[in-house]
């Protein structure tokens, strides 16, 4: 159960992250709503998870994951750029979350 909830507050993370662009500086009101109640969602989820789940491993896998979905969500949304050097990082960052959890602690 507790990968459950660390796959909402992933979830969660990146739809508040992909609403960031859209408050335009915490100016509009809804994309604002929208993106601070995910926040405090993927928080309250990630706080529940961790009571299962070794913080090394829950973190490597929220930050890992987020960040490979924030980068695929911005350049097929938001029209940002990938390159050879971003997917590389993009890998990088995939290779050492497997790895955390390969040898972590379960």
């Amino acid at each position: 159960m507790a990968y459950v909830l660390l796959g909402i507050a992933i979830l969660a993370e990146v739809l508040a992250t992909s609403l960031l662009k859209s408050t335009e500086g915490f100016s509009r009101l809804w994309p604002t709503v929208g993106c601070l109640t995910g926040y405090v969602l993927a928080f309250l989820l990630l706080a529940q998870a961790v009571k299962e789940i070794p913080v090394g491993v829950a973190y490597a896998l929220w930050s890992g994951l987020g960040t490979a979905a924030i980068v695929a969500i911005g350049a097929l949304f938001l029209h940002e750029s990938v390159g050879p050097a971003k997917l590389t990082g993009i890998a990088l960052i995939i290779a050492g979350v497997v790895i955390v959890n390969l040898t972590g602690e379960h």
